[in-house]
């Protein structure tokens, strides 16, 4: 989801509660707030030695361990307003990817895209997810679409899967 894509959403649902969720049936807490926005920059060399560049827009996610037992999410009212805030300070780039930068106490710290999103009863909810790493140059590289699968009882020293 670009960044004017969530933006638009959040306007679209002032009145609504903004539900974020990390992983299948686990939310992030009501007491969350959003404690940094991030105007992102890469710039980078993949093994292949191919240059890439993009931007990205991170939205840091916090559960405040004051508010534990918060029952009550944020608005998208109030989350627009503080990322329009953030907007006069620094402008946010609008046309990239979105992503959301969360962890708790069972799940690490990890850069989540948003997958889907749904209108639920006075809900709006973002249903986040992670990408598995990958290897930009496949063909350069000799590394085939699809892995093969190496059973372990075979791989013995000197076998060449080890």
């Amino acid at each position: 989801m670009k960044t004017k894509e969530f933006l638009s959403l959040l306007k679209e649902n002032t009145d609504k509660s903004l539900v974020f969720e990390y992983a299948p049936g686990q939310s992030v807490g009501a007491n969350y707030h959003i404690t940094e926005v991030k105007n992102i920059t890469i710039d980078s060399v993949d093994c292949g030695a191919s240059t890439d560049f993009w931007k990205e827009t991170i939205i840091q996610l916090w559960e405040s361990p004051k508010e534990i037992g918060e029952r009550d999410y944020m608005t998208s009212q109030k989350a627009l307003d503080i990322l329009n805030k953030v907007d006069k300070i620094k402008p946010m780039e609008k046309g990239v990817e979105v992503k959301f930068e969360y962890s708790n106490s069972v799940f690490h710290t990890a850069q989540l895209y948003v997958l889907s999103h749904q209108i639920k009863e006075h809900q709006l909810i973002l249903y986040l997810g992670v990408e598995k790493t990958d290897c930009k140059a496949k063909e350069t590289c000799g590394v085939p679409e699809k892995a093969e699968t190496v059973i372990e009882a075979a791989c013995t020293p000197g076998g060449g899967c080890c």
